[in-house]
This record gives structure tokens, sequence and C-alpha cells, in this order.
């Protein structure tokens, strides 16, 4: 599969070289500093199951965790991976703390302005709210002027403040917003399906539900440094996100942690299959 991910960022990266050659922004400054360590770092989630977490022997490991590995292997370096938050990861990226950011991170118009977002977006998700099932929600309508747990630097947050009118009470982490749901200081938790289906899956929460209509569906989007989007190693991660979906290599990765089988992925993988295939 790797041989396949190289022959299409090799075409890639070939196309970017004729391409920005004489381009005096592209320094590259951040693949020749990878390559001259011969390692790259990654900022990934560690708050974040199964897409991001720590194994009970402290490692970093998950979904995410592999497709940054899938990057390693193909610049044919080591791999350093740092834990980033909602709140920090794009000024650990904006501050040269890591090279590549794989961390959740929804792609918005924003974020666009102050770190370099390359396409295809490699995984989507919606907001939703894990909530206790005696309450028994229905509606989104029903928690007006209610409170609900947030995590800091999540973009839905101000969303359902503004649309629902809901009171929004933010955490640093995931950990600190669930105990406080389960302390009935709130009434529900708003946050990412995907991370809210995790939960109710893990046997941990028995007594919760995941009971609206997820909203505002969001692709995921990882990111270089802004100064790098055109360049090789903008070029590079757009063909391996390319590469992922059309060989359904995150199929692959969300079978092997547990994780519910996105229809988005489905999608993609047939948007983009080779037409010798069909």
């Amino acid at each position: 599969m790797l041989k396949k991910s190289l022959s299409v960022i090799a075409a890639t990266v070939g196309l970017t070289v004729g391409s920005y050659a004489q381009a005096e922004a592209c320094s590259n400054d951040t693949l020749k500093r990878i390559m001259d360590r011969g390692k790259v770092v990654i900022g990934v989630k560690a708050d974040y199951k199964p897409w991001g977490f720590k194994n009970a022997d402290g490692a970093i490991v998950g979904m995410e965790i592999d497709m940054a590995a899938d990057v390693a292997k193909t610049l044919g370096v080591e791999l350093e991976t740092v834990a980033v938050q909602s709140s920090n990861r794009m000024q650990f990226l904006e501050q040269g703390k890591i090279d590549i950011m794989i961390a959740t991170m929804s792609d918005r118009p924003d974020r666009r302005e102050l770190v370099g977002i390359v396409g295809p977006n490699y995984y989507t998700s919606g907001t939703n709210i894990m909530s206790p099932k005696a309450l028994s929600f229905k509606d989104w309508e029903q928690l007006r002027g209610k409170q609900v747990c947030g995590k800091q630097g999540a973009f839905y947050n101000k969303v359902v403040e503004e649309r629902y009118g809901m009171e929004v009470t933010a955490f640093t982490g995931n950990a600190e917003a669930k105990q406080a749901l389960r302390d009935k200081k709130c009434l529900a938790w708003v946050y990412d399906d995907s991370s809210i289906m995790s939960d109710l899956s893990s046997g941990n929460w028995d007594e919760f539900e995941m009971p609206l209509s997820s909203e505002d569906d969001n692709p995921w989007a990882l990111a270089v440094p802004i100064e790098e989007k055109e360049c090789v190693l903008g070029n590079m991660m757009s063909g391996l996100q390319y590469n992922w979906l059309q060989s359904g290599r995150l199929i692959e990765l969300e079978a092997k942690w547990g994780i519910q089988p996105t229809q988005f992925l489905i999608d993609q993988k047939e948007r983009f299959k080779d037409w010798m295939d069909q």
C-alpha cells in the first residue's frame, strides 16, 4: 500500500518542483529540517480515543497516530509525536514546535488563514450531545437555556450557544467535561459525534446516550505550516491524503480501532477509485 502511496506522492512532488522551483516563497525549510534531522514531528491528540489517546503504557496510540506513522514511513524518517489540544494545536504548528498536525481538526475558513490546510479532507464528523437516558432528549430545542458541558477550543460551543441559547461551560480536557456530566453539573456534553460514539461503545457509559441528529457535518484536515502549503511538503501531504482515501486505508484503520464505519470514507473511496477497477 505504501509503495502505491510513494508513487502518488512522487508524482505530486514532481509537479510541485516543476511548478514552484522558481518561486522564492517556497524555501521548503520544514521539509529540509525533517530530512536533515531524520525525524518528522507530528502533533496528535492524546485525549480523543480512538483517534489519539494514551494506552496503559503511556504511549500515544490511535487511528491518527497510525496515519502519522504512514507519513514518517513515506518520508523515510523516524516519527516523533507531540500531544496537542484543540486550544493549542495551531499555535504549535505556527511556532514550529511540530512539523505537521494530524489532530482531529475541522477544516474552517478562519483556520486556513493561520495554518496550511491541504486537501482532500481525510475524515468528517458532526456535532451532537451525550446525555443521561433518563432525560430523554429528542430535539435540540429542548436544551434551550440549559447548562451543558463543552471542551475549550471547540468551535461548536459558540454554534450551540447562538443557535439554541445553551449555556456552555467549557473545560480544558474531555475527561473534566465528562466528569462534570457524571456529577450532574450539566445536562449534556456537547461534542463531536464520533468521539461520543466511541465513549458509548466502551461500556463505561451505559446510562447515557447520543439522542439527537448530528448537525454541522465538518470535514477534518491535516495541516502543514502555512508557508509550506503550496510547496513540496504541502503537496506531499495532499497526495498522501488522496491515496488514503483512494486505497481504503482509512477504512481499514476505522475497523482496526473499532470505529463505526463512516459513509464519508465509503463515498470517497468510490469517488477516487481507479477507472480500471470499475
